[in-house]
């Protein structure tokens, strides 16, 4: 992409515009999107109700926007003031007109580095006080004029290739001639919070592993590989100044003083855990430093309390990833939900839902706020969506377990540990529920989130010592054979904790969810469908076909009274084995006049 404000006829060469007649318009008027989850609360709710039960059959493309860069494309728009900011593959960013789709600016990112961390994706932007702020994959915080696509600041936080080791390549040369990608890179996916004058976000790429490719070419049906020693990263959050891009703090998830924990036996809500624990207190003073590369990736924006000064956010799996023996005890504060104060960056209370996890169960998907109605009365809370299957609900101030709702999945051998034989877990690593929004509704009191059923097979492997390469030892993550495998969309009571529907999707559900006060909840498949569902039963009233992948969560406007919903379609997967194409298209609808 080429910043070109200048010269519009140049810029919409890549917009391919679908306009329909101005259209009905919305009794509600004009509400923006102006933030990742809508608001700092990450319910991913709407107020507008144009768009309803009775009328959502009747939606059709209003505009689509090209990128001109195929894949990859997880970016959940902002609309601020009738301007659409957007974020692409390859962390370039486009001001669109949201009401037509007309190119205002675009800018282009020239990365210092190709080494990152997976596919070149990100999430969105950050709009605030005139800037848009965006965290990129080659390890870089900048802030853009909203008006013009200004380049105002650059600050390079971390080069994505430091700290790394030659054990991956020993690896490599020990699996044979199949492609491998990833490693400890750490970079940015997630949108930044703005709060308090300051720019929020994590890295990513702190807990090791490397992807292997399978036989079709693709990753997802591959295996993830995690290995012995001392070999990732450690994964931080870190607060820049809005105004200049100066650091003003740095939070980092694994703990320097005491991150073995307790050697807890089960996860604190009363899960067995099978843990060796006699084995791993011998072990620790061997690995007393391990929590200097003990990992813990920070995949999506934290959601915000202005009353407390609270921010909550979901943390990553230890490193090496899926290989617990070097890096004994519970590994804080990885796998946990984590309350920190906005203007410090100090820890208030922390929840591990995976002491010592071995299975790739990041806490991923956004946080959200919410009034827990119990039986004691009103309560400010926090809930997290887990890749375990459920959905957890704790008091904002003190991280208490309010509740948890029932499993949403068929558990399998869950927290089983890896074997020379191979186990075989569900959920796989792949979710549960993944990094992907889960939509909240207040006046129902649901919450509706893609959830992905399927196992993993973990299986612990050994690479023989050749020349003076030692031997080395890893866990082979693989697809279980034979296991089912499909998504649901799910709406979970939060007051019962019991599903109060779920429905199968087609395809794997990808990207997150959307629900409205029209009683609708827009949620996206891999093979490029984006549905619309009845909140209150599930069923499907609506369906398009946006030619790729939905990877971003979906969200709606409106501008003059007029209501939009808009997702990116890039493909879902950086796999090439789904079956399902890539494309670069933000597909944006409304009803016709």
């Amino acid at each position: 992409m080429k910043r070109d404000a200048t010269n519009p006829a140049r810029a919409l060469a890549a917009v391919l515009l679908v306009l329909l007649a101005p259209g009905a318009h919305a009794a509600d008027g004009g509400q923006d999107w102006p933030a990742f989850g809508r608001d700092a609360s990450n319910a991913h709710h709407s107020p507008l109700k144009s768009i309803d039960r009775g009328n959502v059959a009747g939606l059709r493309p209003a505009w689509i926007f090209q990128t001109g860069i195929t894949g990859y494309f997880q970016a959940e728009p902002v609309v601020v003031e009738g301007v659409m900011y957007v974020s692409t593959t390859g962390n370039h960013v486009a001001a669109l007109d949201a009401k037509s789709g007309k190119v205002l600016w675009t800018y282009t990112h020239k990365a210092r580095t190709e080494k990152i961390f997976g596919p070149p994706s990100n999430r969105g932007v950050a709009v605030s006080n005139g800037l848009v702020f965006e965290a990129t994959m080659d390890g870089r915080v900048i802030a853009l004029d909203a008006g013009t696509g200004r380049l105002v600041w650059d600050r390079e936080a971390v080069r994505p290739e430091e700290g790394e080791t030659e054990t991956a390549s020993a690896l490599a040369a020990g699996l044979g001639a199949k492609p491998i990608q990833g490693s400890s890179r750490l970079g940015f996916k997630m949108p930044p919070l703005v709060a308090e004058g300051l720019v929020i976000v994590g890295v990513t790429g702190a807990g090791y592993g490397l992807h292997v490719e399978d036989e079709k070419g693709g990753l997802d049906g591959g295996s993830v590989v995690g290995i012995e020693g001392g070999y990732g990263r450690r994964g931080w959050l870190a607060a820049y100044d809005a105004k200049t891009g100066e650091e003003r703090w740095r939070w980092y998830v694994t703990k320097e003083d005491g991150w073995e924990g307790v050697f807890a036996a089960t996860t604190p809500d009363g899960l067995p855990l099978n843990r060796d624990i006699p084995a791993e207190k011998a072990a620790a003073d061997k690995h007393r430093e391990a929590w200097k590369v003990g990992g813990g990736s920070l995949w999506m924006t934290p959601a915000y309390d202005p009353a407390s000064g609270l921010i909550f956010l979901g943390t990553g799996n230890p490193a090496p990833q899926n290989f617990g023996l070097t890096r004994p005890g519970d590994n804080l504060y990885t796998m946990s939900l984590v309350a920190l104060d906005v203007r410090t960056g100090k820890l208030r209370w922390h929840f591990q839902q995976v002491p010592h996890e071995q299975w790739g169960y990041d806490v991923a998907s956004p946080p959200f706020l919410l009034e827990a109605r119990t039986p004691e009365g009103s309560v400010k809370a926090v809930a997290q969506a887990s890749k375990t299957g459920f959905i957890y609900l704790h008091d904002r101030a003190t991280g208490r377990l309010l509740s948890r709702s029932e499993p949403l999945i068929t558990h399998k051998n869950l927290f089983a540990p890896p074997s020379p034989e191979g186990t075989v877990v569900s959920p796989g690593p792949l979710g549960a529920i993944s990094w992907h929004p889960v939509a909240y509704d207040a006046v129902s009191n649901r919450a509706f989130a893609q959830v992905r059923h399927g196992a993993a097979t973990y299986t612990v492997k050994t690479v023989p010592a050749s020349g003076n390469r030692p031997e080395i030892r890893y866990t082979e993550t693989s697809e279980a054979k034979g296991e089912p495998t499909f998504s649901t969309l799910t709406a979970v009571d939060l007051g019962s904790g019991k599903a109060a529907w779920s429905r199968k999707a087609g395809s794997r559900l990808s990207g997150g969810t959307l629900s409205t006060a029209g009683g609708l909840v827009f949620s996206g498949e891999e093979d490029g469908h984006l549905d619309a569902h009845d909140a209150a039963t599930g069923d499907i009233l609506w369906r398009f076909q946006c030619g790729a992948g939905i990877g971003g969560p979906p969200v709606t406007y409106a501008v003059d009274g007029r209501q939009y919903v808009a997702v990116a379609a890039g493909g879902a997967s950086f796999t090439k084995a789904s079956g399902f194409g890539t494309g670069d298209a933000l597909v944006v609808f409304a009803l016709p006049d």
